[in-house]
């Protein structure tokens, strides 16, 4: 099965420069297409994904999970791969992703690493290699057979924040779920820009709000008021 890439984006011209070209080499023949789905963004990520070959779509709403799923409606191949602009897929993806579907396992995602030499990052990396509660966040990217990803009705857009969690708790309930055992590289950027504790503290304010099902829209919120966060 040929994979769709699907990338959600707002003012990503910079990783984009790096990332599709790296996307388009290493795909390969069993990529069907690369998809940019685009919130609105000022800077040059539309030139940038239309000059490296990317489909281009336009998105009225900024929410990620509605990106992802107008990126999906239009997508070609029979697996769809979402990946933020911030990560660097595995190089090996495509055949990584054929083969773990081919084998049953039709929903997953990979470990990663951050681009820091940070003690505390990295011990947050070791703990990508399990599948827990915690696994399946957006930076471990999403591999998934478009049939699952129909049958499941794709992204919830009521979830404006934590939208990869909600897909993958349902995808792990009725399918099961993978980490394969390789390893992306993911950005430091958030922890940079705030701080380790300050983007821990967040993260699990977020994670126990979402589990009590406080509403999504008031918890983007709390998560902005924490961090420095779109």
């Amino acid at each position: 099965m040929k994979i769709s890439v699907i990338i959600p984006v707002l003012n990503e011209a910079e990783n984009l420069k790096e990332l599709l070209p790296f996307i388009f080499k290493s795909g390969g023949r069993d990529l069907a297409e690369v998809i940019v789905v685009d919130a609105g963004s000022e800077d040059d990520t539309v030139h940038i994904a239309r000059s490296h070959g990317a489909i281009l779509l336009r998105s009225q709403q900024k929410c990620r999970a509605a990106q992802l799923n107008q990126g999906a409606a239009v997508a070609k191949g029979g697996i769809f791969y979402f990946v933020h602009a911030d990560s660097r897929p595995h190089p090996d993806f495509a055949r990584d992703v054929s083969e773990s579907v081919k084998k049953g396992n039709l929903a997953g995602c990979y470990r990663y690493q951050f681009d820091s030499s940070s003690p505390l990052l990295k011990m947050n990396a070791w703990f990508t290699r399990f599948n827990g509660i915690f696994s399946g966040g957006g930076d471990q990217t999403l591999f998934i057979a478009r049939s699952v990803f129909e049958e499941l009705n794709g992204f919830d857009e009521y979830y404006t924040i934590m939208e990869d969690f909600e897909l993958v708790g349902r995808i792990k309930r009725k399918f099961g779920f993978t980490v394969l055992p390789k390893t992306i590289l993911v950005s430091a950027r958030k922890y940079e820009t705030n701080s380790w504790l300050r983007v821990q503290l967040a993260n699990l304010t977020v994670f126990m709000l979402y589990y009590l099902k406080i509403n999504p829209d008031k918890l983007k919120w709390i998560y902005r008021k924490m961090l420095n966060y779109r």
